[in-house]
Formats: structure tokens, sequence, C-alpha cells
């Protein structure tokens, strides 16, 4: 009797957590934000790329460490919302000057998924669009709550990037 409703239960469970993963890759989680900056997409990425000099600047992202190339992988440390959180993701794109690219999984893939991403576009007379987003996909996304709460260090990264950049000298 007991193995039947176990059986019943995870049986259950795999449902659940296919629905879940299948409704996010359908609509996911997406957090977009952007910034002008007054400066050339090349002078932003040189900033950006800068990894070693994050904890001068960068309030989110403390910390980033690896190869950015494609397929490269990241030791990366954010701090969000009083506590902080280590991740590993795997560099997607990197196109100089235009865009920069990863995805870190919870766990493993499939599971809770976020793809970030970073745009530089020129928007004409030196200045230059920022655009950072997130895409959450995966099994646990519609539970995390608060876990994908990071609209707002997003927003201080660009606050804090468009001021070093506007600042730097040379």
């Amino acid at each position: 009797m007991w193995k039947m409703v176990l059986g019943g239960v995870v049986v259950l469970l795999v449902v659940v957590a296919l629905g879940s993963y299948g409704w996010t890759r359908l609509r996911p989680h997406e957090i977009r934000t952007e910034i002008e900056i007054e400066a050339s997409p090349e002078r932003i990425w040189a900033v950006l790329t800068d990894q070693r000099a994050y904890p001068e600047w960068n309030p989110f992202l403390v910390s980033s460490t690896g190869e950015l190339r494609e397929g490269g992988r990241l030791a990366n440390e954010i701090s969000n919302n009083g506590g902080t959180m280590k991740f590993e993701p795997r560099v997607l794109v990197v196109e100089p000057g235009r865009e920069l690219r990863w995805i870190g999984n919870f766990v493993f893939p499939g599971l809770a998924d976020g793809e970030h991403y970073f745009l530089i576009e020129p928007a004409g007379a030196g200045r230059s669009r920022f655009v950072q987003g997130e895409r959450f996909t995966g099994a646990l996304v519609p539970v995390a709550g608060s876990a994908l709460d990071v609209e707002d260090g997003f927003k201080a990264m660009n606050a804090a990037l468009k001021t070093r950049v506007e600042t730097m000298t040379g």
C-alpha cells in the first residue's frame, strides 16, 4: 500500500516539475534594466570586462574571475538584499563592445537556470545604452520567490558602471 502511495507521489512530483519547467520555457521570469551612459560602447566594454576592478566599484557583481570567452567558466559572487551568493556560469556570447552573456544553473540544468546578459547599444552623440537583464527558466522558478528579486542589484550596478565610466580619465 505504502509503495503505491509513494509511487503516486513521485509520479505527481515529476509531472508538476516537468509542467513547471515547460511553463517557464514558454513564459520565463525576466528582469531587464537599462541606463544611458555618456561614453562609447568600447569604453563601457573596457570597464565591464575588467573583472579585477569589480571590488572597487561594483555593488552587485562584487567578484568575477575566469575566462571571458565563449564556453569559458566564471566564478562570480553577487551581493543582493543583504546576502551574497556564489555561482559558476558558462559564458555563451562575447561580442566586444556589444554583448556579454552567460548562463548559470542551480544544482543542475533545468532546475533553475538564469541566462544573464549585458548589451551595449550606441545611442548617438557619444552616448550608449547599457542594458542588463536575466531570463529565469526551470522547474523551481515559479516557487523561487525573492531569490529572483535582483532588479535593485542590476540598477545599482548600472548606476555604478555609469559613474565609473563617466568619471574615468583617458
